[in-house]
Parts: C-alpha cells; structure tokens; sequence
C-alpha cells in the first residue's frame, strides 16, 4: 500500500527521473547556478546535500558513493576539492531557490538554483612588463616606468593600411534576375 509514500514525480517513470534528478545535480555541481522549474530543482536538492555532505567528511567510502550519483570521476574530485571546503562552516543549506517568475508558454514557476558558496572567478590583470634597464644617453641606467618610455622612443612602430571602400552592387530586383534567366541568347553560327 502506498501510505504517505509522497515524492517529486516529474511526470516521468522511475528510470527518467532518476537520470533527470543527476542530470540536473551534475550541472548544478558544473556551472555552480541553473535556470530550472521549481518542482525540477526541489526533486534534486536532497541529492545534492548528501553529496556535500560527503565532500565535507572527504572519505573513500563518500568519494565511491558520490561516483554512484555522479558517474564521473573528475566532477567527483572537483566536488571533494572545491566545493566540499567551501562548505565546512555551514551545517545545512548548500543551495537556494530564486524565484524568477513563469515560463511564458505554459506558466512553469521558473526559479534560479544556485550553490550558496560561489567561487567567482578571478579576473586577472595585465600583467606590466619586466623590470627593464635602459642606458641613457648620458650613460645612466633607468630602470621601471622611464625605461619603458625610453625603449618605446626607439621601437619602430609599423603603419596599418586602410583597405580602399568596396563599392557594393545593388541587389539584383527579384524579376530581374529572372529574366536574365530567361534571356535568349544570340545564336552566332
């Protein structure tokens, strides 16, 4: 008998929502935020708490069961490595749910599923050249800034051409090109 036996069904079989649930955790686990419907992201937010979970405690006992969901071994270290010691502090809610809206065509609750501990990525910063030394004309050395300067009064610097203005054909009128089609030509015997 069933008896309270409730769960997320997603309109699909058991098999289909299985691979829907670790599709939908493997992204999560990737891009760290998905777009998704309401029903969809909390179906898979057991999963993905257990997974951290493991990835806190970082045994072999936990990596082997988290290959069981994930089925993949470089998403697993990434898990273990990454996203596991972000988590330490925390005792529960690894992610959220953002309501964004509905989904124009059928009405979906949309929501944004998102890790609560986002890595953001780094943006790096040109890097200056070497430390550079110049003599100068009196026979000083420059170092740092003023060198740049001064190696950049001897560098050539080499001229771009402009390519002339192209002279665009107008297109051709949709009869006119038929015609052209149909145009007899001159017999020259």
């Amino acid at each position: 008998m069933r008896h309270s036996k409730s769960r997320y069904k997603l309109n699909r079989n058991r098999s289909w929502r299985e691979a829907t649930v670790e599709s939908m955790v493997r992204n999560l686990l990737i891009y760290q935020r998905t777009r998704t419907l309401l029903t969809r992201a909390k179906a898979a937010k057991p999963v993905v708490d257990k997974l951290i979970s493991w990835a806190k405690v970082n045994t072999i006992a936990g990596r082997r069961l988290a290959f069981k969901v994930l089925g993949d071994h470089k998403l697993v270290s990434v898990l273990f490595k990454d996203i596991g010691p972000r988590f330490t502090k925390r005792t529960g809610g690894y992610t959220r749910i953002i309501n964004i809206g509905n989904r124009r065509g059928d009405d979906a609750s949309m929501v944004i599923w998102e890790l609560t501990e986002i890595k953001v990525k780094e943006v790096k910063k040109p890097r200056k050249a070497k430390e550079s030394k110049v003599e100068d004309t009196s026979g000083q050395v420059v170092e740092g800034d003023a060198a740049e300067e001064k190696q950049g009064k001897h560098e050539t610097q080499v001229a771009v051409k402009e390519h002339p203005p192209v002279s665009k054909k107008a297109p051709k009128k949709f009869l006119g090109g038929i015609k052209n089609i149909f145009k007899k030509k001159s017999d020259s015997l």
